[in-house]
């Protein structure tokens, strides 16, 4: 018996080290190490980290990426410059998933033609986290004129509870300003799992979870405690979480908070990219809704230029059919999306 359960355990070893040693073969995501290095409220990459992205099992999209000297995934190194624009946004503004050139930096810089672009994209992050960085875009950079790119939940996720804080937020039943949300440091299971490949696979391309699986396991045990509620999934805590934030007060409150934060550190225009719901717009559906159209409202008043994506990518819509995200299994903008509302907001930062 002994012996059988050596080489059972010796044959799972194997097995696990050859898997570990082909995926070293592939482009599988790796870890990224994201920390509060430069500023206690912004999370960036460590500077002149290497990290590789791919999404899906089969491994789409490849892209090896290198973080500047401040820890963002920027074309450019960032040093002191009046004359540069800041590009702030989260993962549509790092846009791992698109070729270098295609990404808004790059085609907001090339738009430019004679300002550079420093692209301050991280994700999982959301409306009151990019009014930090504009703040040390700021004062790090004498930086004035800043352009935004919004997805459309941004200013929803910036409630206490959302899972894509990284700084402050709103606290999402009475609006008033919550204790800052900082993004916890990594267990020690996390700290192994970032060295293997194999287990990068596993859980980031196939999103594989263990805290899901023992919820799992624990659901199908026999309990006597069966009045104690099973602890809802992620998903199901943000499906209450928007059901329950979706509200013009929310958007009021986050919007305003969001606009006296910024107002002391934009020294010239702050250009507001606003994506909208393409799903409705590709079936003929109103692709803004009231609380996006009371954000807009608020950030017009604020004397911010808002570019709104619906009625720019409606108009493609209409002429050519072509769809604007990465793909059916990724709902990011991509390159062609991207070329439209970037050149619009670069016209609005050139405008007098």
């Amino acid at each position: 018996m002994a012996r059988a359960a050596y080489y059972w355990c010796l044959g799972v070893f194997a097995f696990l080290g050859c898997c570990e040693l082909a995926f070293r073969c592939l482009p599988v995501s790796t870890a990224t190490e994201t920390g509060y290095y430069t500023d206690p409220l912004i999370v960036t990459y460590p500077p002149r980290h290497q990290w590789t992205v791919s999404t899906g099992w089969d491994l789409r999209n490849p892209q090896k990426l290198v973080a500047n000297n401040f820890g963002y995934a920027a074309h450019r190194d960032f040093v002191r410059s009046e004359n540069a624009v800041a590009l702030i946004g989260d993962s549509y503004v790092e846009a791992s998933m698109l070729d270098f050139a295609d990404r808004p930096g790059q085609q907001l810089e090339l738009a430019l033609k004679i300002r550079p672009v420093f692209t301050m994209g991280v994700p999982g992050t959301s409306l009151l986290d990019y009014a930090e960085r504009i703040r040390y875009a700021s004062q790090q950079f004498g930086i004035k004129d800043f352009v935004v790119v919004m997805e459309r939940f941004d200013v929803l996720q910036a409630l206490c509870g959302s899972g894509n804080i990284n700084g402050p937020c709103l606290d999402p039943k009475s609006f008033a300003r919550s204790q800052t949300e900082a993004r916890p440091p990594p267990n020690l299971a996390k700290r192994i799992f970032r060295n293997s490949q194999f287990a990068q696979y596993l859980m980031g391309q196939l999103k594989v979870s263990p805290n899901a699986i023992w919820r799992q396991i624990l659901a199908q045990l026999p309990s006597r405690e069966t009045d104690k509620p099973i602890d809802k999934t992620i998903a199901e805590n943000k499906a209450d979480f928007y059901r329950l934030g979706n509200t013009i007060s929310a958007v009021d409150a986050v919007g305003q908070a969001f606009f006296e934060r910024v107002k002391p550190f934009v020294g010239g225009r702050l250009v507001i990219v606003l994506d909208c719901d393409r799903a409705a717009l590709y079936s003929g559906q109103p692709a803004s809704t009231p609380e996006r159209q009371h954000f807009i409202k608020l950030a017009t008043l604020a004397g911010a230029k808002v570019i709104d994506a619906a009625p720019l990518l409606e108009h493609q819509w209409a002429n050519s059919k072509l769809k604007f995200d990465v793909g059916p299994y990724d709902g990011h903008l991509n390159s062609l999306a991207v070329g439209i509302l970037i050149r619009a907001g670069a016209q609005a930062i050139e405008v007098q």
